[in-house]
């Protein structure tokens, strides 16, 4: 039954009728499942019918550390399905429902022996169980409106940020975020994005100070060379000074260290950090850099698969109430420019820009030859803003041997 179910999946009319709960992940074995997500995820992308051949390809470049072995079984599946006639809208419901039942039927055995070990002892969890269903089975959709009545949108509307912006200008025209916000903060290499956010969480009322839990994710740097700017950062030394006052270091170090973890994560994915997020619940998380978690099998171009990442960077943010600030490249283009504008995002100019609820873009003056000491002049531009709807330009400065940044 789900070889020919998934064969009906593959017509576009067919999912978008039976998409969702009516047709969930777990109605399938294993390998099915598996060849269910790829049928999703076509859906998504191509938005019309797709042969069982293109699925294959797309299922194979999808998976490309599968081994000969499961390469060899998931052919023989894939030339099981082929074979399948697709069903009719009455045929699949008559399937769905018989599938269904035998998913209420094991949940239902299990409460039972729950029951008879003494480990369930309230009937609420059956009730629940059954009244999610139709006679014939099938779910029953309840659905839970959120509350948009007047006093809850004028209190949300009112509430504060959670976590406030150490840079004063930054704090009065942007004020700060709250979980589930993605913010994407940008700039050139050697500018000084390590020490934003560096600054942004252990400097003088940085979100560490103000009780934040901190999770630093680094792909490009590794942890000793990040932990150490972070360490310059809460302490305000540099590493000549942390080298002669070491206790006084520490002890500024102190302050902030237990709010804040830092991990090299070179070659994990997106996967990873939902992972790390649902285990550790951080409040704060830097991925630094955010398009290194990208995985580009099964996307036709880069840019579509950055995309993907920061949506689902996004869904990250949301599902376990963190804000994620999002570490990214900008192109040639913004080199030695202050006025910055979204176009310079490196490998995705539109795509990692629409999800993001803050933009920071940092630029700098050119850079002069011959001269050793550089300007520390830093510009913030803000140019996506979906907390308050400021956009503009904030003028900072940055000491690169405290990783500081200051107004």
């Amino acid at each position: 039954m789900e070889l020919s179910l998934l064969r009906s999946l593959m017509n576009k009319n067919f999912y978008e009728d039976h998409r969702g709960a009516r047709c969930p992940d777990r109605l399938f074995s294993k390998d099915a499942r598996t060849i269910k997500h790829t049928i999703d995820k076509a859906m998504r992308k191509y938005n019309r019918d797709v042969t069982p051949d293109e699925l294959q390809a797309l299922f194979l470049s999808s998976n490309p550390a599968m081994t000969t072995a499961q390469k060899q079984g998931y052919s023989a599946l894939f030339n099981d399905i082929k074979r399948q006639t697709p069903m009719g809208t009455d045929v699949a419901q008559d399937v769905l429902s018989k599938l269904f039942q035998q998913v209420i039927g094991e949940d239902v055995a299990n409460l039972g022996f729950d029951f008879v070990n003494g480990t369930q002892t309230s009937m609420k969890p059956l009730r629940d169980l059954l009244e999610k269903y139709n006679d014939d089975f099938t779910p029953e959709m309840k659905i839970e409106w959120d509350d948009i009545s007047f006093d809850t949108l004028i209190a949300k509307q009112s509430q504060q940020t959670r976590w406030s912006f150490n840079l004063p200008e930054l704090a009065r025209k942007v004020e700060g975020v709250n979980g589930g916000y993605l913010v994407e903060i940008g700039a050139r290499p050697n500018t000084g994005k390590t020490s934003f956010h560096a600054s942004m969480l252990v400097g003088e009322n940085g979100f560490a100070r103000q009780g934040a839990k901190c999770v630093v994710l680094c792909n490009e740097e590794s942890y000793d060379r990040v932990g150490f700017r972070y360490l310059t950062a809460s302490s305000n030394m540099d590493k000549y000074e942390i080298k002669d006052n070491p206790s006084q270091a520490r002890d500024r170090y102190k302050i902030v260290a237990p709010n804040l973890k830092i991990k090299d994560v070179t070659g994990e994915d997106m996967a990873w950090v939902e992972s790390m997020c649902k285990s550790v619940k951080p409040d704060v998380v830097v991925i630094d850099m955010g398009d290194k978690f990208a995985r580009m099998a099964g996307y036709a171009r880069p840019d579509e698969a950055l995309k993907a990442n920061a949506i689902y960077a996004r869904q990250i943010a949301k599902q376990y109430d963190c804000v994620i600030f999002y570490m990214s490249q900008l192109s040639a283009e913004a080199e030695g420019r202050q006025v910055l504008n979204q176009a310079m995002m490196e490998g995705s100019r539109t795509g990692k820009a629409a999800e993001a609820d803050l933009m920071i873009l940092i630029g700098q003056p050119a850079n002069v030859e011959g001269v050793d000491e550089q300007s520390s002049m830093r510009h913030l531009n803000v140019v996506k803003n979906k907390i308050t709807g400021w956009h503009g330009m904030i003028n900072c400065n940055i000491n690169p041997h405290t990783a500081r940044y200051s107004a």
